[in-house]
């Protein structure tokens, strides 16, 4: 499946009343067909924008977006996104949920959907209300539905953020299962240092504001990952070290 994201000389700009406020300055960025990507770096420095910019929500920035060479000037069933509060519609069902983004007429609709029920694991919770769901469940139902049109790329905004500890390492899993079925390019928002080794291909570091690319660092782990692995902890102690360069890792400590 295609799904090759090309960012080229991206800058973003809001203003308060007067005053300019660089949001993200000169980036430029691939992200290669069926490739897991991770963005990372300090709150506010523009993250969760460059991937709003990517889905087509926000179409107000010099520089060029384009996927598969197609300029990206509005959302389009092309591309899924999952936010970090679910969104889901409280007064429907899982199936329903799941199912919303396809015409009642859609060829084989109840077969699509009950598909990607099984896919994220709630095969059994077709007829609950998301009030009936845990946050993790909640969150499957949501990656389901942005899944539901078979996008070329799938955009994750810190999707695990609101969830407890065990849960967050559980969906981590799922989303990386999901991946390798369904192959398709997905760019993953987090603050998570762990879980950006853990699930990308190569991690992208932005700086404070006005967020520039610091770096891209490969992943060249093979899956299943160990987080106790020296490979991990090498590259999770890269990472670290570029945002906080006063701080002393030790190996043997995480192992």
């Amino acid at each position: 499946m295609p799904g090759e994201i090309v960012i080229r000389n991206l800058n973003k700009t809001f203003f308060n009343g007067n005053e300019r406020i660089d949001v993200l300055k000169n980036i430029n960025l691939t992200v290669k067909s069926g490739e897991f990507m991770c963005l990372i770096g300090y709150s506010g420095c523009g993250k969760s924008t460059l991937l709003r910019i990517i889905a087509g929500l926000d179409t107000d920035y010099e520089g060029e977006v384009l996927i598969d060479g197609e300029p990206v000037r509005k959302p389009t069933l092309d591309k899924g996104m999952v936010f970090q509060d679910n969104r889901l519609f409280p007064w429907f069902s899982v199936r329903e949920n799941v199912g919303y983004g396809l015409p009642d007429n859609t060829p084989n609709k109840a077969k699509l959907v009950q598909d990607l029920i099984n896919l994220v694991g709630l095969s059994g919770f077709e007829n609950a209300r998301p009030k009936q769901l845990s946050g993790g469940m909640a969150q499957r139902v949501s990656i389901a539905r942005a899944l539901i049109n078979q996008p070329k790329v799938l955009l994750l905004d810190e999707p695990f953020g609101a969830l407890d500890a065990l849960t967050r390492i559980s969906m981590q899993k799922e989303i990386l299962r999901i991946w390798e079925v369904e192959k398709s390019t997905m760019v993953l928002v987090t603050h998570d240092i762990d879980e950006a080794v853990y699930l990308s291909e190569h991690i992208v570091m932005l700086s404070r504001r006005p967020g520039i690319i610091k770096k891209v660092t490969p992943v060249e782990i093979s899956h299943p990952r160990t987080r106790t692995g020296i490979d991990f902890i090498n590259i999770r102690n890269g990472v670290y070290k570029e945002f906080f360069d006063d701080v002393e890792l030790n190996v043997e400590y995480y192992l």
